[in-house]
This record gives structure tokens, C-alpha cells and sequence, in this order.
């Protein structure tokens, strides 16, 4: 979440406190629209968790959505 705070930070101009919540903002927004089995998998992804992993499980679910494998 912080480098996701970083670029938000850097893109708008936003002090960190408030490119926090911003960033806080869409990923709930995020969290609340995907799919629970890809929603799940936000915070750990944001958090790096095995990113590169977290990133092709997202990828192969997301890609599942739409009937492909």
C-alpha cells in the first residue's frame, strides 16, 4: 500500500496523509466491486505478499471471468 501511496502521492501533488486516504478510497471501491475470490487477494497484493504470485493468480482469475484460461 505505501508505494501505491507514493505514486498517488507523486501523481497528484497530495500531501501523504491525504494521498492515504485516497489511495484507501479506491482500493475499497476496488475491494467491494471485484469478484470475492479476486477481492480477497487485494490487500496482500498491495501489501507484497508474494507479489509476482499474488499477481498471476489475480491474472488467471481475472482472465477466468471473461471464460479463458
Amino acid at each position: 500500500m505505501d508505494e501505491l501511496v507514493k505514486m498517488v502521492a507523486k501523481e497528484t501533488g497530495l500531501p501523504e496523509a491525504q494521498a492515504r486516504k485516497a489511495a484507501e478510497a479506491v482500493v475499497k471501491f476496488l475491494k467491494d466491486k471485484l469478484p470475492a475470490p479476486i477481492a480477497s487477494q487485494v490487500d496482500g497484493f498491495l501489501e507484497g505478499e508474494g507479489t509476482a504470485d499474488a499477481a498471476g493468480d489475480l491474472l488467471k482469475k481475472g482472465l477466468g471471468l471473461f471464460g479463458k484460461k
